[in-house]
């Protein structure tokens, strides 16, 4: 059993939930270990700075002003522990979100979140940008597939984004 819930990244991030400013913990002790991960260094559970309710509400209160939610990446394999942060972050009435490698969101945490995003990652199959991904991210509030919102649309000469076009002065 893991003592205690770790982290060794924090940031405040636009782009991970769409809509959402979150505040981001990268957890430390990630057991999936995906081929290509770009965050090598959370797989050692020993390393980062430990959380718990005390360090999230001091995070919290440092950016309150600007999140509208918080994220974990990772700790979905300490749900005991990651259970009382959620909890925190709805006290502040904070949206709640989860990035995990597993294909599934633990059904113990499911009511604490408000989005998870689902799947390890597979360099072939890239992530959320790419309609091909085995990751989902899933708004849970509205049982919405947010995925689609990622994907840029083509992008089409000048010339063609003019065509349909009125300007009228009056």
């Amino acid at each position: 059993m893991v003592p205690q819930l770790k982290y060794c990244a924090e940031q405040v991030v636009l782009q991970e939930i769409p809509g959402e400013v979150c505040l981001s913990f990268l957890i430390s002790g990630c057991p999936i270990g995906c081929a290509g991960c770009h965050s090598v260094d959370s797989w050692d559970a020993e390393f980062g700075t430990a959380i718990n309710r005390f360090v999230l509400l001091e995070k919290i209160e440092q950016s309150r002003s600007l999140i509208t939610g918080v994220l974990f990446m990772g700790g979905e394999w300490a749900s005991e522990f990651l259970i009382p942060l959620l909890q925190c972050c709805r006290e502040f009435e904070l949206k709640t979100a989860l990035y995990t490698g597993l294909d599934y969101c633990p059904s113990e945490l499911l009511p604490y979140l408000d989005f998870v995003k689902t799947g390890r990652w597979i360099k072939e199959l890239g992530g959320l940008e790419q309609p091909g991904t085995n990751q989902r991210l899933i708004d849970l509030r509205q049982s919405v597939c947010l995925n689609p919102l990622f994907w840029q649309a083509p992008e089409l000469p000048f010339a063609m984004s003019l065509t349909n076009i009125n300007i009228t002065f009056d």
